[in-house]
């Protein structure tokens, strides 16, 4: 790194000018590792946030001795209160964020022999999600720069098996969707959305879930609406909402009446203490996603001045990204060569905990064992298997799996000092990179 970018990068972050013997501010110090002070000694903020009122929004089901959802109204009062939230016109609360893909999914009409779009960057549960219902999942590449499935690769994957399309606004950023809603549209394919980590995301000022035929989304314990477990499924279709109802709760209807319709279902039902827990949860997550939005811009700011460091961009399209997860790209070449487990280790030893992201979801063994399994044998002939490993591989992807460098979304709840020390500590690592590598 220039002395020119250093001095740059410290005026904007109020560091004096004065150069150390390596080149860097001296107000910087020396590395961690390396024996210097730590950045920061103090914890960032905990999660999940509590207070009386969850403790006696559990309290209040706890005393009403109506613990299912089918005895108390708990579970109804969050799925009004949630739809209205979100913008649209019905909510089926599910046991976890799994279990509400499984269950669009299935009411979307997926099932055995048929395909199903996703990205490889993305948690497991949404393979699993395809992989229970006996389909196959179709990856398309990652566009490295914004983290998300790279829409304009969409229709080149579809074919004649392909019946459903699942997105995921991963980190809470939001996919192209002006692009991937267009393609679903001309082919007539439904768009099941995985916002289970975009709650309160937005593409031209709609929430994310709301725009294909459902939005599913997830309450577990790291998420920014957390209940320990929990999901839900969005949707403005009223026959769509009719099997995803039947589908969670062993084929009744949401008058108690059984389904004629499901095909298969299951026992995917919220608890009435889940569903009091979420009502007070939601009474802080507007101000929380602000929290969270002022300080990305902030550390944004200062992370893109530092030569090789590119913080995950956002589609135009995108009004509000909900930042469960920071992330960013690194690259050790303008690092002096220093490997991104030594620059975590860095960052660690600085009082700044980060991770490396996901692995390559369409490589994993499991997988491949899962098709090689005697149901799916039966199901899949030996051609269509060698037809889908050809359509595998997602190159971009790959890279993006040894570039990606993470912070979780509770170190974006403090305030403006915690995202100066961040940079601060990222700075200190450039300046000292090649001592570093060597060490």
């Amino acid at each position: 790194m220039s002395r020119r970018t250093f001095l740059a990068a410290a005026a904007a972050a109020g560091i004096g000018s004065a150069m150390d013997v390596h080149g860097a501010p001296a107000s910087l110090g020396k590395p961690a590792l390396l024996g210097g002070t730590p950045v920061r000694k103090e914890g960032f903020p905990g999660w999940p946030v509590f207070d009386e009122k969850d403790e006696q929004a559990l309290l209040k089901v706890l005393r009403t001795g109506q613990w299912f959802r089918g005895y108390g109204k708990h579970v109804d009062n969050f799925e009004a209160a949630y739809a209205q939230l979100m913008g649209a016109k019905y909510c089926v609360a599910t046991a976890n964020g799994t279990s509400s893909l499984i269950a669009a999914l299935a009411a979307a009409g997926v099932e055995a022999g048929d395909e199903v779009i996703l990205p490889p960057y993305t948690f497991v549960a949404c393979v699993n999600a395809i992989l229970v219902l006996d389909a196959l999942p179709v990856f398309v590449d990652t566009d490295r720069a914004s983290f998300q499935i790279d829409a304009k690769k969409i229709e080149a994957a579809i074919t004649e098996h392909t019946k459903g399309i699942m997105p995921v606004h991963l980190g809470g950023n939001v996919v192209d969707l002006d692009t991937l809603l267009a393609v679903a549209r001309k082919h007539s394919v439904p768009v099941i959305e995985d916002c289970c980590q975009a709650h309160m995301a937005e593409w031209k000022g709609k929430r994310v879930g709301t725009m294909g035929l459902a939005g599913c989304f997830s309450f577990q314990a790291s998420k920014n609406l957390n209940a320990g477990e929990g999901g839900a499924i969005l949707t403005s279709d009223e026959q769509m909402v009719e099997r995803c109802y039947a589908a969670h709760t062993n084929g009744r209807t949401r008058n108690a009446g059984w389904s004629a319709e499901s095909a298969r279902a299951w026992n995917f039902r919220m608890t009435e203490f889940q569903a009091g827990l979420l009502m007070a949860q939601m009474m802080r997550l507007e101000e929380q996603s602000r929290t969270r939005e002022e300080n990305a811009k902030y550390l944004t700011q200062m992370l893109k001045e530092i030569p090789g460091i590119r913080p995950a961009e956002m589609y135009e399209g995108c009004t509000r990204n909900a930042y469960h997860l920071y992330m960013f790209r690194y690259d050790p070449s303008a690092f002096a060569g220093l490997d991104r487990g030594k620059f975590l280790r860095s960052l660690s030893a600085e009082g700044i905990g980060a991770g490396s992201g996901y692995t390559p979801l369409n490589t994993q063994g499991f997988i491949a064992n899962t098709l090689k399994s005697r149901g799916f044998s039966a199901i899949y002939s030996k051609a269509r298997m060698a037809e889908w490993a050809k359509r595998n591989p997602c190159p971009e992807n790959d890279r993006l799996c040894g570039e990606a460098v993470w912070f979780t979304q509770n170190m974006l709840l403090g305030p403006k000092k915690d995202m100066e020390q961040i940079a601060e500590a990222v700075r200190k690592i450039a300046a000292y990179a090649a001592e570093l590598a060597r060490a």
